[in-house]
């Protein structure tokens, strides 16, 4: 089911083996992303960034990055910050599937968070 208002996007992940929520959602200040890695499979390719730093939340499976050289053991559970400049590339263990989410923003930018961003509403929602 998918839902658009005013100050909201609802969407559901197809299931594809990566599903890029930029345009489908119209984000603004980062990129997301929700790949599944069967097992063995790798991203085919080291990357670096320019800008942005991303987060790589692992939700369930097993696997493996690389970064700058060194192989770093990842599991259900694990979320890893990774700089611009740091060259990476990420794989699924050889017996076991690994779904992550990736979160890309410019590093640097953040301004405010929960605590300092956050403002209070009058509302109140049905289960308050």
């Amino acid at each position: 089911m998918n839902s658009s208002k005013k100050n909201f996007t609802l969407i559901h992940a197809s299931g594809d083996a990566r599903t890029e929520l930029h345009d489908e959602l119209g984000l603004t200040g980062c990129e997301v992303s929700v790949n599944d890695l069967s097992a063995g499979a790798a991203v085919p390719f080291v990357h670096a960034h320019r800008q942005n730093e991303e987060l790589y939340g692992i939700l369930s499976g097993a696997g493996e990055i690389w970064l700058d050289g060194e192989v770093i053991a990842l599991r259900a559970g694990d979320w890893l910050r990774v700089a611009p400049a740091a060259k990476r590339a990420i794989r699924a263990l050889p017996t076991e599937a690994m779904r992550f989410v990736c979160i890309q923003t410019k590093c640097g930018s953040l301004e405010g968070f929960t605590m300092t961003d956050g403002m209070p509403c009058e509302e109140k929602a049905p289960w308050h």
